[in-house]
C-alpha cells in the first residue's frame, strides 16, 4: 500500500488505476487520483463505455495511407473528400498541427503529416519520419503547391530546409507559412486566428530563407 503525500491510499486498484491515469503526458499523481475518484463515482454502465471507447480506441484507429493522418479507414476523411484540392499538400510534424489548421476554417487543400521533425539529439533523422511517400507524391505530378507547415523552432526549419532540398528538383512550388506564428512557438498553441492568416499570407519559400 502507496503512500500519496501523506495519505495512505486504501486499495490497490486504486492505486493501480492511479499508475495508469499518471503515466499519461501532463497528468501528475494529485490529477490521476482525482480523475479516478471521478471514475469510482459513476454508473457501472458509464465506467464500461469509458473503457470501451479506449479499446476501439486502440484496436481501431489507423495511419491513413496517403497522408499518414489518424483515419478510421485506409484513407481519412480528409483524403477520400472530393471536395479537397488535391493539388495543395500542407506538410506539417504532427497529427495536432492538422487539428490546429483544420480548426482555423482556412485551408481547403490536403495533408502529408511527417509523424515528427528532424531532430538529431533526439534521435530522430529523416529516414524516422514519413518523408519518402511526400516525395513520391510531389513526383507523381498531381500536386502543384506545397506548403511548409512546421514549428518555428531549429527543428522545424532545419526539416524544412531538409525538404525543401528534397522537393526542389521536383518542380512542385514550395511555400512556407507567413511568421504570424512566433518564432520558436509551435502550431497547436498558436491562435486560430494568427495560424489561418499565416495560412493564406504564406510566402515561397526561398524568400522565406532570406529573412
Amino acid at each position: 500500500m502507496r503512500y500519496f503525500r501523506g495519505v495512505n491510499i486504501p486499495s490497490k486498484y486504486i492505486e493501480q488505476a492511479v499508475d495508469q491515469v499518471s503515466s499519461l503526458p501532463g497528468i501528475g499523481r494529485k490529477t490521476a487520483l482525482r480523475l479516478v475518484l471521478s471514475l469510482l463515482k459513476r454508473k457501472p454502465e458509464e465506467v464500461t463505455r469509458f473503457a470501451q471507447s479506449l479499446m476501439d480506441l486502440h484496436e481501431h484507429t489507423r495511419w491513413c495511407k496517403q497522408c499518414n493522418n489518424l483515419s478510421d479507414a485506409d484513407l481519412c476523411t480528409i483524403c477520400s473528400s472530393p471536395y479537397r484540392d488535391a493539388k495543395t499538400l500542407c506538410v506539417v510534424g504532427d497529427i495536432r498541427d492538422v487539428l490546429a489548421i483544420e480548426g482555423t476554417g482556412q485551408y481547403q487543400g490536403k495533408y502529408h503529416v511527417l509523424g515528427g521533425i528532424i531532430s538529431p539529439m533526439d534521435g530522430i533523422g529523416p529516414s524516422d519520419l514519413f518523408i519518402e511517400p511526400l516525395i513520391q507524391r510531389a513526383e507523381a505530378g498531381e500536386v502543384k503547391e506545397i506548403i511548409l507547415a512546421l514549428n518555428a523552432t531549429m527543428e522545424g526549419e532545419t526539416t524544412a530546409f531538409y525538404l525543401f532540398r528534397k522537393l526542389g528538383p521536383t518542380g512542385v512550388t514550395l511555400s512556407s507559412i507567413a511568421r504570424g506564428v512566433a518564432v520558436g512557438g509551435e502550431l497547436e498553441y498558436t491562435d486560430e486566428v494568427t495560424l489561418g492568416r499565416s495560412i493564406m499570407q504564406r510566402t515561397p519559400y526561398e524568400v522565406s530563407l532570406k529573412r
